[in-house]
């Protein structure tokens, strides 16, 4: 598997980011364990959580993710510095409604916390897992250049920003001579197109930000399990499955007979795949953040670094989604 540059830092990535947001949820600790040794054998460095994580679920705290990531390393024996971790910071912890933001007490707490769940004394990346509109994004940037400098933490980046609130923290970054974000976590695949690339891409590229998008299957509408006017397939999660279902356009299902074209017409890739090589056939993306819950799912997506879309492949996707 190739390497590349997370934006402006000194950070190699490998092409695929193995997200964890299914650890402790649809991945109990076994699986997850098994998911992250053969994605790390297979040549993914770079991990992507969050404090969050997943603490939707019935009986998860938040913090499972970052607590199993943390385990696996642990046992692992795997140098530290050959892992790229990140994880994230904003969402509410507790029953406390105060306990989230982006305000610097919440975030130099949060840090402390990540780092004892991970059993590591620095992040690789540590990201603003969404805009806060109540706190002076100086104060946020102030908060993470503390870090910086405290070597906790390399780089910093978003997720979830609009343009105008990314261009509003460099600009900041800028003028207080902080550290500033170096990668944006956009939700972007091939049917969810426009939020990123309306105005955030040309940011990234201008800025030379990383990209690491998520969701690059759609919530599995990509992946060709769902099909026109068939039932949606059995342990599809409930709520997810209402938002796929915006997808089923007469478009989309186009859409998704040219990609299954298209991966026969290379042999015998999968649609998901697909989805994942014409992401990858981007300059702009640094590292699809993949979601695997199982090591079937693993397999499927490590196979894409192996699809390589021509111009035309890429440009009739284009046309397509």
């Amino acid at each position: 598997m190739e390497t590349r540059h997370l934006g402006k830092t000194d950070l190699i990535v490998s092409e695929l980011c193995l997200g964890t947001m299914q650890f402790g949820w649809t991945a109990d600790e076994a699986t997850s364990f098994q998911v992250l040794d053969a994605a790390y054998e297979a040549g993914i460095n770079f991990i992507d959580t969050a404090d969050v994580y997943s603490r939707w679920a019935e009986g998860n705290p938040g913090g499972v993710a970052e607590e199993i990531i943390g385990k696996w390393m642990k046992r692992s024996n795997i140098p530290r510095q050959k892992i790229i971790l990140a994880t994230k910071v904003r969402g509410q912890m507790s029953d406390d409604p105060a306990d989230q933001g982006l305000s610097k007490d919440h975030i130099l707490k949060s840090v402390e916390n990540s780092l004892h769940r991970l059993q590591t004394d620095y992040l690789d990346l540590y990201q603003a897992h969404w805009f806060d509109a109540d706190v002076p994004i100086e104060e946020t940037l102030e908060a993470f250049d503390t870090l910086v400098r405290q070597g906790k933490v390399r780089a910093i980046g978003c997720s979830n920003y609009p343009a105008w609130r990314l261009m509003q923290a460099l600009w900041a970054a800028d003028a207080n001579s902080t550290a500033r974000y170096d990668s944006l976590q956009p939700h972007y695949n091939l049917v969810h197109r426009e939020e990123f690339e309306r105005e955030s891409a040309e940011v990234c590229r201008e800025y030379q930000l990383g990209v690491i998008p998520y969701s690059p299957l759609a919530g599995g509408f990509l992946t060709g399990k769902y099909r026109p006017d068939q039932p949606i397939p059995p342990g599809s999660r409930g709520e997810n499955s209402q938002r796929v279902a915006g997808y089923f356009t007469e478009q989309n299902w186009h859409l998704l007979e040219a990609m299954e074209s298209i991966g026969q017409t290379h042999g015998d890739f999968s649609i998901s795949q697909v989805a994942l090589a014409w992401l990858l056939a981007n300059p702009l993306i640094t590292s699809p953040i993949i979601g695997p819950k199982n090591l079937t799912q693993l397999e499927d997506n490590l196979g894409a670094v192996e699809l390589k879309l021509n111009e035309e492949e890429v440009e009739l996707l284009n046309k397509a989604s």
